[in-house]
């Protein structure tokens, strides 16, 4: 087995040393980020083509559906950030002697990786509901204004 730290620092613990395959740490690392590029791709390509059409019809838009559409991609996106999220904060409490975030420290690589993962997760997951609040508040075109 690797070096990895005991489960709550007890030796007779020593047997049930979490083993974690360094293709999900990376997903949990990653996941949130690509995520969130990807919301802010399909809303610029989204928009640009609804805002096309009212620019050169100069009327709303012949696409309703837009709206629903982004509204689905940001619900599968924010979905992804949660499951990303989630993974990497069970993932750090398998490994972590620290049983209090605030006290957390990522001392070998796999555990940084799910501490990094979680925040991450965290911060950008913030962003994406900021991302999709103006589709319920502003008109499509006037965000591109």
């Amino acid at each position: 087995m690797k070096n990895q730290p005991i489960r709550d620092g007890n030796p007779e613990d020593a047997g049930s040393v979490a083993e974690i395959p360094n293709g999900r740490l990376w997903f949990q690392l990653a996941a949130t980020g690509v995520a969130w590029f990807s919301l802010g791709l399909a809303d610029i390509v989204i928009t640009w083509r609804a805002c096309v059409h009212e620019e050169q019809f100069g009327g709303p838009s012949a696409h309703p559906g837009a709206r629903l559409l982004y509204f689905g991609i940001w619900i599968v996106v924010f979905g992804l950030a949660l499951l990303a999220g989630t993974m990497s904060y069970r993932s750090w409490r398998m490994l972590s002697r620290v049983s209090d975030l605030l006290y957390a420290e990522g001392r070998e690589r796999k555990e940084f990786m799910s501490q990094a993962g979680f925040f991450i997760s965290l911060t950008l997951g913030i962003g994406l509901v900021w991302l999709c609040l103006p589709l319920f508040i502003l008109q499509m075109c006037a965000r591109m204004r």
